[in-house]
């Protein structure tokens, strides 16, 4: 009796020809979800043992030029739970970045499961290249900047809430870390055959006055910091010119490569 009910159980989850069915793949996908839960709030309980220190991470950019303040009675515990929840969810994010990989690989081809793999990494290493740079060299000017760079005024003392500073991190952080992206949005752009390598070298002029008018908007009024984040958008797009010349596959030749495969099935 109880091996009929295994066998009905596999049944369920893998048909004769071999294929997973839809509810093996549901169940699948919940165990999956269920590891990256269990991950998240586990990574909540140890990062809340050592909120002050990343609480002292932060703060260590704009010691010297500022005075913080905990305005409201609950704010620098709120700043605590905010710090933590975010570093829980930079811990959570490789684990579901795997467990997406796990559960697609089984239908991927070879170069399909290579490819994955290349985004993946890829566009891990390159958020943690853009927070570390504006960690180390871009939030500590612009701090140094917006507290001292105007002249007059000596007797106001550069006095900011704990929230207000912690959201202007984070915010640069996410920033910079989206603007590394860009070689990753190129590779997968080409790959699909809409950028074109041809079409962004005649666009490269256009493409670096954009980019200083964008790096003068997310930057203070002064063309130091507008360089500091112009020149690297610049050279990752000359990257990105680069990576888009390897990846670059026109759509024409992705239909001609699906009918020799059908016609070989």
């Amino acid at each position: 009796m109880a091996t009929n009910v295994k066998r009905k159980k596999k049944a369920e989850v893998m048909p004769d020809d071999g294929n997973m069915t839809l509810t093996g793949h549901l169940k699948e996908l919940r165990n999956r979800l269920i590891v990256c839960a269990v991950v998240f709030v586990a990574a909540v309980v140890v990062t809340l043992a050592y909120a002050d220190r990343l609480i002292d991470l932060l703060t260590a950019m704009g010691q010297g030029f500022y005075t913080f303040v905990s305005i409201a009675p609950q704010e620098k515990l709120m700043q605590y739970f905010r710090v933590s929840l975010l570093a829980a969810l930079v811990v959570t994010v490789p684990v579901a970045l795997y467990q997406i990989y796990a559960f697609a690989k089984p239908g991927l081809k070879k170069s399909e499961t290579f490819f994955l793999k290349l985004v993946i990494l890829l566009g891990l290493a390159l958020f943690v290249v853009g927070v570390l740079f504006a960690y180390k060299l871009m939030m500590p000017f612009m701090l140094q900047f917006l507290s001292t760079g105007i002249e007059g005024a000596d007797y106001i003392q550069t006095t900011t809430s704990i929230e207000s500073y912690v959201s202007l991190c984070l915010t640069m952080f996410i920033i910079f870390g989206c603007v590394f992206e860009m070689p990753l949005v190129t590779i997968i752009l080409s790959k699909m055959g809409i950028a074109n390598p041809q079409i962004m070298k005649k666009a490269r002029g256009v493409a670096i006055v954009l980019i200083f008018f964008v790096a003068a908007v997310v930057t203070p009024p002064d063309i130091v910091s507008q360089c500091m984040v112009a020149i690297p958008m610049v050279l990752l797009y000359f990257i990105s010119i680069f990576l888009s010349g390897i990846f670059y596959k026109p759509r024409s030749e992705d239909g001609d490569d699906e009918e020799d495969e059908e016609n070989e099935d």
